[in-house]
């Protein structure tokens, strides 16, 4: 029986107000969420919501702006010159957090599981409009607010996704 109150979540995130909050540190950020929308259904390129972990985490003792491809970083670090050679790129900057749907039939099974669609919350290059929805369906932040943000949410930390 799935059983969570708001009070209970670690981090809440507003689709609405494109804002991640978290409550026990007094923190707050903008964010940039699924271009396509709102929405739990795979391959759709939307940001799921509900009740949600922190499955894994990718990043530890990576410098800022590190580039990431499969959750490995590549060796690269995000500047200018990067971003001209490669500008169809869909950057994953910084820290990667990777979160997994707890609601079965919602977020998590057949055709809508957050954690097999890689839903991540991460860094992406500040050039990038925040405070608008621009991503393939994950929660993107600017870099020096995702490392703060990796350091201090654990492991297993509850995420909680509302449309407004």
């Amino acid at each position: 029986m799935f059983n969570y109150e708001l009070d209970q979540a670690d981090v809440l995130i507003n689709l609405k107000d494109q804002t991640l909050t978290l409550p026990k540190h007094n923190k707050f950020y903008t964010i940039s969420s699924g271009k396509n929308g709102i929405g739990e259904q795979e391959n759709s390129g939307k940001t799921p919501r509900g009740w949600h972990k922190v499955a894994e985490k990718f990043g530890d003792n990576q410098p800022q702006n590190a580039v990431f491809k499969a959750r490995q970083w590549t060796g690269e670090i995000y500047d200018q010159q990067l971003a001209d050679s490669s500008p169809e790129r869909d950057w994953i900057l910084s820290r990667i957090l990777w979160l997994s749907g707890l609601e079965n039939g919602f977020n998590a099974g057949e055709g809508c599981d957050t954690y097999k669609r890689y839903i991540y919350i991460h860094g992406t290059p500040d050039t990038e409009p925040m405070g608008i929805p621009m991503s393939h369906g994950c929660i993107r932040m600017r870099n020096a607010d995702v490392v703060e943000l990796y350091q201090l949410i654990p492991l297993d930390a509850l995420v909680y996704i509302a449309e407004q």
